[in-house]
């Protein structure tokens, strides 16, 4: 061991054995830090840039509230001939009431529900690019959407005309039953199969990944899962015709029928993911660095990961479920983001949320006022602009010097 110490630290009698035991534990440290210090210089980058996340907050914020009162107005009724009997400037009671309701009961519920739906992809998109490490991945990875279309599918073939509701007399004659409907009994039906359908897709890709601890296995399985669920919606669809006309306007996607209770639902589950993403957004900036660096830093990733994707599946189950499947949300809240600000994921993902809620409200709003007093289904509407973004990202990626 003399041979090995320093002359200085030749005299000390405790320097021997202290010298044994710290050589090796400080060379990890070290090296950490080297590999580290080049990646951590965009952290101080993303300190300086805080004051710009809370100013684009402010705006979603603004731009939220501006779209809640444009979204009173809009339809098929304008809101002038509305107001006179909102405000008691009329004498017909009836007028009145019906006035009310559409604002109260219709269009502000409506409103409410897509901001919070796209609040949950917007979320749900910004833990999947943090997750997977690619800038193009959306939500509907991990299977969820194909396993909400089959949850849907089986619903209305074993619930419609011929089946159980058939039975009871909701859907007489065979006939096949909205995904949309009214009905409170259809809504929960329906609404828990979406959710429960996602959550068995994400499990069933959780399954054949061998868990959480290989993105690029999770990624691949998710695919697969999403392709096999796929061709058994058709499958069953192809065996019950009466469920196509249906099962098409769940695919489109739809804001129309969404209620109050579907809007306290969906709020909560998103105060719930928006709180639990926060928190686990250090593993999202760790995996940022490398996983190699990750695990030198001391993340635990197999359990973060499997916290990460619970999130991801609550998120986007949950939306899935009250709208049906609504495209690009997820994928273009991100990216807008980034545009704007360059903040660490744990802000990321909340002006990520913030970012989606502005932009299916706004989406919402269009799909009623192009064509007024016919409506668009808004996840048609979304497809046309997300997939126009999508080529614009990808031609800028392939450009020389463009950054995706």
């Amino acid at each position: 061991m003399s041979a090995v110490l320093p002359p200085s630290a030749a005299p000390l009698p405790v320097t021997p054995p202290v010298v044994a035991s710290a050589a090796p534990a400080a060379a990890p440290s070290a090296s950490a830090a080297a590999a580290v210090a080049s990646p951590m210089v965009p952290v101080v980058r993303f300190a300086r840039r805080t004051p710009g996340g809370a100013l684009l907050a402010l705006v979603l914020l603004l731009l939220a509230v501006v779209l809640w009162l444009l979204g009173t107005g809009v339809g098929s009724t304008g809101l002038e001939n509305l107001w006179p009997a909102l405000w008691g400037q009329g004498d017909d009671p009836a007028a009145k009431a019906m006035a009310q309701q559409i604002v109260w009961e219709i269009r502000l519920p409506r409103t409410l529900g897509a901001w919070c739906a796209g609040a949950l992809l917007g979320l749900a998109g910004a833990v999947a690019q943090g997750l997977f490490r690619n800038p193009l991945a959306d939500p509907y990875l991990l299977g969820s959407a194909s396993g909400a279309s089959l949850g849907v599918a089986l619903a209305l073939a074993l619930l419609g005309g011929g089946g159980l509701l058939g039975f009871l007399g909701f859907a007489p004659g065979g006939a096949a039953v909205s995904v949309f409907s009214s009905h409170w009994l259809v809504r929960l039906g329906l609404t828990g199969a979406a959710f429960v359908g996602a959550v068995l897709a994400v499990l069933l890709t959780l399954a054949l990944a061998r868990g959480v601890q290989h993105t690029l296995r999770l990624l691949l399985a998710g695919v697969i899962v999403g392709v096999v669920l796929g061709a058994l919606t058709s499958l069953i669809l192809l065996l019950s015709p009466d469920s196509l006309q249906a099962m098409q306007a769940f695919m489109l996607g739809s804001t129309g029928f969404v209620g109050w209770a579907a809007c306290l639902l969906m709020a909560g589950v998103w105060l719930l993911c928006l709180a639990l993403a926060w928190a686990l957004s250090r593993a999202l900036d760790g995996l940022a660095l490398g996983e190699a660096t990750a695990h030198s830093l001391g993340l635990p990733l197999a359990p973060l990961r499997a916290a990460l994707v619970a999130v991801l599946a609550l998120a986007t189950g949950t939306a899935v479920a009250q709208t049906g499947l609504i495209a690009f949300v997820g994928l273009a809240a991100p990216h807008l983001v980034r545009a704007a600000v360059s903040v660490p994921h744990g802000r990321l993902m909340a002006l990520s949320s913030l970012m989606g809620g502005a932009l299916l409200c706004a989406a919402d709003l269009l799909a009623r006022g192009l064509i007024a007093p016919q409506e668009l289904p808004v996840g048609v509407l979304t497809a046309v602009l997300g997939g126009g973004y999508l080529l614009w990202l990808m031609h800028r990626r392939s450009s020389p010097g463009g950054v995706l």
